[in-house]
């Protein structure tokens, strides 16, 4: 079969072998193994209809359909029409019946194929309950019309003195086994083909199947006497449980063939208990039918839900975990608690099924709240949602969510807990991250507002004309938002001090009349905006009244980061112009000289000293940096 899974590919693809050599040799890879089923099933045949009992060969044809797609229809029906001619023109049956014959056990392998496909979709899978239910619904009717014709054939063309039903009823129960028994395995193979177990799961897999085989070939040989009376297939429940949950379904499919085969084996060649002589052929015929039907119906059905089962609660944990997730099911009566298994990934420890083994690691200025959330619930407040902490074994907190819904008896007792606990760790840190911004934010608006309102209020009085007033708050102001600017360019982490000297000198200075000498000093929020205003103010002074005011001026500008007495970091920046108008003492004083001498004291607790000699103003400013 495996081969036949490369020649499909051949089929499909046509470039390893013309198109027209892979069919005929999947036609006759079909015809062979159907033709070698069949005389399997044709080792017991019924009287006076002279048909199988057993008809495995139905099932090839199926299985193979189904693994390998409508592709392989071709192939498909040659092979079963050709096993069928020789199969009946061997045992001496009429050409037109044969022929009849052949027909009808292609058709009904291609309805059988179509109804699988229509009801499960492209793919069929045999961890699928519904995919399941859908192979044995169209292993009964496609064998019910194929039976019909084949009867009506038998009886028309050629003399039979067997009954119309009866013929159709042992077609139909051959049919129908063999494609309930046969085709499940040919899928199976068909999937492992394309999902290959490990190595460790195949060997374990083909283990058990081989216990389960032994097992019932155990029953249906050595027991007697009133063990007789239980059915041999009882002794497979449990195996065959086992063998469903903890493997693939594909092992189900081969135990539930092997153990057909050995039942068809037992009944045809009269041995063990489907081989007692004193009971009517008859009636270990239908022992026998029932038995296949059961034992594969058991183990199709359990290794599917058990399938489904393991796939929906992986789903189920996958989504839990994106989620950050727990659910949980906690008795109250017995102290235990059930957790969902990605409880040890979010919260870092194996709890204990004791639910106190949770409890205990609840924050302690939480657990109060978190027992009264518990103990407020009753039949008409069922449910209750709370957040706490919990501590880590590494001593992290972990922030969480948990809502629950309780269950009560008839008197109003609570008995058990159901709900979800979910992990809220970010979610509170970004809370705790938003209302320390929004803190931030509000006290940064409040002094930027205060800091407006002063330089509104002293620009004014100050100004001797309203255009004079306009130009002068113009300025304080484009200097206070270029600092704002640096600062969000820097996501207020800092300034460095070097571009914010630059950007206050721009707009007046070019390389020939400005020096900007110092070492890489980055300034707090509080220190930017301080000296920003402050260096404005200098330069303000120097466009309107000293060497930026005329062409020969320089202005110098330095700095130097040392540590002070205490360690502390000491900047000193140093103001100098030269080459400007001779200053003439007494020099006025204004807001903007005010500003430069006490903003800096007032905000920073530096100092400015100011000085105007007759060759240039001069301002040496000490901060004490702050330093993380």
């Amino acid at each position: 079969m495996l081969q036949n899974m490369g020649l499909q590919k051949q089929l499909r693809t046509g470039t390893d072998a013309p198109r027209w050599v892979g069919t005929i040799a999947l036609a006759v890879a079909v015809g062979v193994a159907y033709f070698l089923t069949a005389q399997l099933g044709r080792a017991l045949l019924t009287d006076p209809e002279g048909l199988a009992v057993f008809w495995l060969g139905s099932g090839v044809a199926v299985g193979i359909l189904v693994a390998l797609g409508g592709g392989a229809q071709v192939a498909v029906v040659a092979g079963v029409i050709g096993a069928s001619l020789a199969i009946n023109l061997l045992s001496g049956t009429s050409i037109l019946r044969a022929v009849a014959f052949a027909i009808c056990n292609a058709s009904e392998a291609l309805l059988a194929a179509w109804l699988i496909k229509r009801w499960s979709g492209p793919t069929f899978r045999l961890d699928k309950l519904r995919h399941v239910v859908a192979l044995f619904v169209a292993a009964g009717v496609a064998p019910a019309v194929a039976s019909a014709g084949s009867a009506v054939a038998m009886t028309l063309l050629g003399p039979s003195t067997a009954p119309v039903f009866s013929i159709w009823r042992v077609w139909f129960a051959a049919d129908a086994l063999g494609i309930i028994s046969t085709a499940p395995l040919l899928i199976g193979i068909g999937a492992v083909v394309r999902d290959a177990p490990s190595w460790r799961e195949l060997l374990e897999g083909t283990l058990a199947v081989l216990v389960i085989v032994v097992t019932h070939g155990i029953a249906l040989t050595l027991l007697a006497g009133p063990w007789s009376l239980i059915t041999p297939a009882s002794f497979l429940v449990p195996p065959l449980l086992w063998l469903g949950y903890r493997y693939r379904p594909e092992f189900a499919a081969v135990a539930a063939f092997a153990i057909a085969v050995t039942i068809v084996w037992t009944t045809t060649h009269a041995i063990g208990r489907y081989g007692d002589l004193s009971q009517p052929i008859d009636i270990r015929i239908v022992a026998a039918q029932v038995s296949i039907l059961g034992i594969t119906l058991a183990a199709l059905g359990l290794a599917s839900l058990f399938a489904e089962r393991q796939q929906n609660e992986a789903r189920l944990q996958e989504a839990l975990t994106a989620g950050e997730v727990m659910a949980f099911e906690w008795d109250l009566r017995t102290g235990l608690s059930e957790r969902s298994e990605n409880t040890s990934q979010i919260l870092g420890v194996r709890l204990r099924p004791d639910a106190s083994d949770f409890m205990a690691r609840i924050h302690p200025d939480d657990w109060a709240h978190f027992q009264a959330h518990v103990r407020g619930v009753c039949p008409d407040r069922p449910s209750y949602s709370t957040r706490f902490r919990f501590i880590r074994p590494d001593g992290r907190e972990v922030w969480l969510e948990e809502t629950a819904r309780a269950e009560f008896d008839a008197e109003g007792n609570c008995l058990r807990f159901n709900g979800l606990t979910r992990d809220i760790t970010r979610r509170k840190h970004g809370e705790e991250r938003r209302n320390l911004l929004a803190a931030e934010l509000d006290h940064r608006v409040k002094n930027v507002l205060a800091r407006v309102a002063a330089v509104f209020t002293n620009t004014r009085r100050r100004s001797e004309t309203m255009d004079e007033f306009v130009k002068a708050l113009h300025g304080r102001i484009q200097s206070m938002a270029a600092a704002h600017a640096l600062l969000s360019q820097s996501r207020w982490s800092g300034v460095c001090l070097t571009d914010l000297i630059r950007h206050q000198l721009a707009p007046y200075t070019t390389d020939a009349n400005t020096t900007i000498d110092g070492p890489d000093v980055v300034l707090t929020s509080a220190e930017t905006q301080a000296v920003a205003m402050v260096v404005h103010e200098l330069v303000t002074n120097a466009a309107k009244h000293g060497a930026l005011s005329s062409p020969d001026g320089r202005v110098s500008v330095s700095w130097e980061d040392r540590a002070g007495a205490d360690a502390a970091a000491i900047l000193t920046v140093t103001w100098r112009e030269l080459g400007g108008p001779p200053i003439a003492a007494p020099v006025p004083s204004g807001y903007g000289l005010s500003l430069i001498r006490d903003l800096i004291p007032h905000e920073l607790g530096g100092t400015v000293d100011l000085i105007f000699p007759p060759d240039g103003a001069c301002c040496k400013i000490v901060i004490p940096l702050k330093r993380k």
